[in-house]
């Protein structure tokens, strides 16, 4: 505006345009804080590759890894039917809704009202119909601070669905493995105690003979006792775990051909031959953190931007009727229109705006260090799972030799039996030992297994929701932030 018009401006428009010149300087939100997420260079605990290959591992369908169409067919009705997947899916969409609207308090509005009016000696009384039109300036960074809340609150929602993804694929997996592990525990146990009522029934024959002492009787009783207790433990992992599958699924009662029986989950000759390296981008907790900085970053620039005050444009058209006396509901004359700038200035609470403004600047710093915490606590859990993986693959590795090694004692010994070399009862010791080895066996199987879903747990495979929110950004600008 020129000097000689804003010299000859109403006082109203010089305060504004004052207000404006003074503390436009300040218009600009915050900048975002520099995350400095503490990635280390390379994995610790990494496999070493013979061959290195270019592919990354499959975070989307890590499972398929088992090569077992029941577990396939079970993550596929888990996604469909879970509960917390449905109620974090619903606090997506409302996510969404508002974050497409954040904009809408910073438009012009339009509001419509009526009101009675009557004099104090109720000699008239006079209905009031209007119009007020309102708009506020998104100054002092108020517009951008407003679109980052709404953006963390999107991410938020984005990440928790997401999260429950990752949780619900690792945790069918893990009770399918832990199911299938105990059905196959307590088909080995019940070999086992079969194996000692016959070791007890031919002490049992030698003592009568007096060929052994009551003593060894005694010790084969209490093997058996102890088999028939080893029995209880796989039993109650199978009940729990299929009831927990039927959870995981949305369903009342487990099905009954979990139930039944079958082959134990194996990786086989699976291998990883690199560690993934994209962890900030898939791991649905620092994507949590992240999105809570962004928050925080919102809300401190609106407890900043309203330490200023509050310009914006208004104007109102309002119309009174005496409804006693007037025949026409509408005369000239009767309307009164205004417009002008309208200021909300802090006076009397600006001490509590600023020590809120404060408060939030701490609240921001804080949420860029749980930030920060949930990257370690990412790369700590992403490390020991890859160790642990390697380990248990060598513990299986023995434990197949082991149990291969005891099959052919027991094959040598039937031989040596059936040429009568060897006794029914060294028969049968060979055998329960047979048995305790295929026992760890599959024990050290499912060490693997379980630790195979625990680390593509920490790296947050999961396959990705099918809500899209590309549209979203797009409805408010592409969102292009400094991290």
């Amino acid at each position: 505006m020129p000097d000689s018009a804003l010299r000859h401006a109403s006082p109203a428009v010089r305060l504004l345009c004052a207000l404006v010149l003074t503390t436009l300087v300040g218009c600009a939100a915050t900048p975002l804080p520099a995350l400095k997420p503490p990635v280390p260079q390379a994995w610790r605990n990494a496999p070493t590759a013979t061959a290195p290959s270019p592919a990354q591992p499959d975070l989307r369908n890590w499972w398929q890894a088992f090569n077992d169409p029941a577990l396939d067919a079970l993550v596929q009705r888990a996604l469909e039917h879970n509960l917390d997947v449905k109620a974090a899916s619903e606090r997506l969409l409302a996510a969404r809704t508002l974050y497409r609207h954040s904009n809408d308090p910073y438009l012009p509005s339009l509001r419509f009202d009526t009101n009675q009016v009557i004099q104090p000696d109720a000699s008239a009384s006079y209905f009031i119909v209007g119009f007020d039109a309102l708009w506020e300036m998104p100054l002092f960074g108020a517009l951008k601070s407003t679109q980052r809340l709404a953006a963390g609150n999107l991410d938020a929602a984005r990440a928790n669905l997401q999260g429950t993804y990752v949780t619900l694929v690792a945790e069918v997996a893990r009770c399918w493995v832990s199911l299938r592990t105990a059905q196959q525990q307590a088909k080995l146990l019940a070999g086992v105690r079969d194996a000692n009522q016959e070791k007890l029934h031919l002490l049992q024959l030698r003592a009568g003979l007096k060929l052994v002492a009551p003593t060894e009787v005694a010790s084969a009783k209490a093997e058996l006792a102890n088999a028939e207790m080893a029995l209880t433990e796989p039993q109650r992992a199978i009940n729990a775990n299929a009831q927990q599958l039927a959870v995981l699924l949305g369903q009342s009662e487990p099905d009954p051909a979990w139930l039944e029986g079958g082959a134990q989950p194996q990786l086989g000759d699976w291998q990883m031959t690199h560690a993934p390296a994209d962890l900030l981008r898939t791991r649905p907790e620092i994507a949590a953190a992240e999105a809570e900085v962004l928050r925080a970053a919102g809300e401190a620039g609106i407890s900043r931007a309203d330490v200023y005050p509050h310009i914006g444009l208004g104007s109102s058209l309002d119309w009174s009727v005496n409804l006693l006396t007037e025949r026409r509901l509408i005369r000239s004359g009767d309307s009164i229109f205004s417009a002008g700038p309208v200021i909300d200035m802090p006076l009397f609470d600006w001490g509590m705006r600023m020590a809120k403004a404060r408060a939030q600047k701490h609240g921001l710093k804080a949420a860029v260090y749980a930030y920060r915490q949930a990257v370690l606590q990412g790369v700590a859990e992403t490390e020991t799972a890859m160790g642990d993986l390697e380990q248990t693959h060598v513990r299986e590795t023995w434990a197949q030799q082991a149990a291969q090694a005891l099959g052919e004692n027991v094959s040598a010994l039937g031989k040596r039996r059936s040429l009568g070399l060897a006794s029914t009862l060294e028969l049968q010791d060979a055998t329960i030992a047979q048995d305790n080895a295929q026992l760890a066996l599959v024990s050290a199987r499912a060490e693997h297994d379980l630790a195979y879903v625990s680390l593509y747990k920490a790296l947050g495979g999961a396959p990705q929701p099918p809500v899209n929110v590309a549209a979203d950004y797009k409805a408010l600008g592409e969102r292009k932030e400094t991290k």
